[in-house]
Parts: C-alpha cells; sequence; structure tokens
C-alpha cells in the first residue's frame, strides 16, 4: 500500500485528487493539508510514502522548503504540483529534492503513474512539463534566485508600491542601501528593472501582493 498525503490550500483540487486517486488499490490517502505549517506538524506524527505538495501555499513558498521536508523525512518523495510552467520553477524545485513535477491540469492517469513511478525511486514528470524543459532557451533563468530576507523585504515592500526612501525609512536603513538591493535584485533575476523583478518573485511565490 502506498501511503499519500497532499498539501494543497484549494478544497477542489484536494477533493479532485482524492476522487482520482482512491480508486487505485494501492493507495491509500492518510491525511490532507491546506498550508505548511499545518504539514510540518502533520508529518511529526505520520511519514508517508509521498507527499504531493503544491508549491503556492498561503504561508510558504515549497520552493524553498522542499530542501527542509527532505532533511527531515529523507525516506519521503515529494510531487510538486503546480500551475507553474517556467522553467526556473520545475529545475528549482527538482534541484530541491523533489522527485517528480505535475501541473494541476494534468490528467489523471498521468497523477496515477507519476505516484507508481516516484514510489519506485524513479523521477517523473508530466507531459506539459517534459515540454517545457525540451524547449528551453539558454537565455532563460536556470533557477529561481535565492534571496535574502533583506531583498525579500525591499521587493515586498516594492510591490506594494513604496518608493526607495519610503523603504528606507519602513526598515531604518539608507537610500543607498536600498538602490544597492535593488541593483542586486536586478541582476539576479536577469532582467532590466526592479518592475520585471517584483512581476517574477510574485509569479514565483517569493513575495505576497
Amino acid at each position: 500500500m502506498i501511503k499519500i498525503m497532499i498539501t494543497d490550500d484549494h478544497p477542489m483540487v484536494v477533493e479532485g485528487l482524492k476522487n482520482a486517486l482512491t480508486i487505485e488499490e494501492d493507495f491509500e490517502i492518510i491525511d490532507c493539508f491546506t498550508d505548511g505549517a499545518s504539514t510540518f506538524e502533520g508529518l511529526v506524527h505520520t511519514t508517508p510514502d509521498i507527499l504531493i505538495l503544491d508549491i503556492n501555499l498561503p504561508d510558504i513558498n515549497s520552493v524553498e522548503h522542499v530542501a527542509k521536508l527532505k532533511a527531515l523525512h529523507p525516506d519521503m518523495k515529494i510531487i510538486a504540483l503546480s500551475v507553474h510552467n517556467e522553467y526556473a520553477v520545475i529545475n528549482s524545485i527538482l534541484s530541491e529534492g523533489a522527485s517528480g513535477y505535475i501541473q494541476k491540469n494534468a490528467a489523471g492517469h498521468e497523477i496515477i503513474a507519476g505516484i507508481h513511478q516516484v514510489y519506485l525511486g524513479k523521477k517523473f514528470l508530466c507531459s506539459q512539463t517534459r515540454q517545457v524543459i525540451e524547449k528551453k532557451t539558454s537565455d532563460e533563468l536556470r533557477s529561481v534566485p535565492k534571496i535574502t530576507r533583506r531583498e525579500k523585504e525591499i521587493l515586498q515592500a516594492a510591490a506594494k508600491g513604496l518608493t526607495t526612501p519610503q523603504i528606507a525609512d519602513l526598515l531604518f536603513i539608507s537610500p543607498h542601501t536600498v538602490e544597492s538591493h535593488r541593483k542586486n535584485l536586478i541582476e539576479k533575476f536577469k532582467v532590466k528593472n526592479l518592475t520585471s523583478v517584483i512581476k517574477l518573485a510574485l509569479e514565483y511565490g517569493l513575495v505576497r501582493e
């Protein structure tokens, strides 16, 4: 019996997964969670064979937490479930230790096949994800940039429309320091301005509006 946990903050997605998976006689859904905190807490008591993990949760960004989950539960396989089809997101979460990546609109038979393959220790990518990887261009980001706590604070403030002087006042730092961080962020994301950085950071779930 393959023991499965599901973490997703959309009830309809969870119900759809449960309906698709419970028809398999060798699948057992042992618990479902709606956020990162409850997932970490639930894993203290029971570790599944496979965790199906939504990338964008209300309280955490899963790209940043897959490695932590794997460190705490090395035998647990993680399948990322996502609406993201950007190469950087896919590559990052696989590099952090996920064993599979499935788009949320993938067919039920693909999800079932993915669970079986991952359980056997193999990697699995749904057909849409494989197409993204095959079409990757050399100028695309290879992974989601890792940003510091301070950079995240500045991005979060900028996403709310604050100016450099306002961000400096908010964070008790100099405008020059804010500008230095802005420049670093633009370089990390390989774009031309902070507006593009904010757009990508929002898409990747690194900051929230």
